[in-house]
């Protein structure tokens, strides 16, 4: 990683060292969008791996995604591209990709628009936690058929397995799982 990106991962290292905690058995990184200071902190981060690689747009799973996806996708003076679950409004057309399940059993249907994407255009996905990595993959492969090029994965926390991993590379990553302090709860 180069100076500048390392610079912003280690300070939004520090940001998620001081605000992270487990709430009945789940992460909590709602903390982090809530202070404006250390959602930037945290955007800039996952941002600056990718700074200089022709991101055009940034697509985000929703919910958290949203949050996150959005404001790195303003830091890279990028569009962004919403992606969402079965049963949420979208209205438009749209493409669809079911994803293999995730972490808690379930299977989820997700849905892009490919309005805007298409050749020429480079789509980095940004979320919270990949733990299987399965809503990413499908994601990929939603932004791949709208002819869009797959850009990579910027993560605040990685658990992914090496060969998920390697399927959506370049991942970059501000903190792995295995660094945070462990849930108590």
């Amino acid at each position: 990683m180069t100076g500048d990106a390392g610079d912003a991962v280690a300070r939004a290292r520090a940001v998620i060292g001081a605000r992270f905690r487990w709430i009945d058995g789940d992460a909590d990184v709602w903390g982090l969008i809530a202070s404006g200071p250390d959602l930037a902190t945290v955007a800039e981060a996952l941002a600056a791996p990718f700074r200089y690689v022709g991101i055009t747009h940034v697509a985000g799973i929703e919910a958290r995604a949203f949050a996150f996806g959005a404001v790195v996708a303003r830091t890279l003076r990028a569009g962004f591209v919403p992606i969402r679950k079965d049963g949420a409004l979208f209205p438009g057309g749209t493409l669809a990709e079911t994803a293999e399940a995730d972490y808690r059993g379930r299977r989820w249907t997700l849905r892009i628009r490919p309005d805007g994407l298409g050749a020429g255009a480079r789509v980095l996905l940004v979320d919270d936690w990949a733990e299987r990595g399965s809503q990413a993959l499908a994601a990929r492969r939603l932004v791949e058929r709208t002819g869009a090029t797959f850009g990579g994965l910027s993560l605040i926390v990685d658990q992914l397995a090496d060969a998920v991993r390697a399927c959506l590379a370049p991942v970059a990553a501000i903190v792995p799982a295995g660094e945070l302090p462990p849930d108590r709860t």
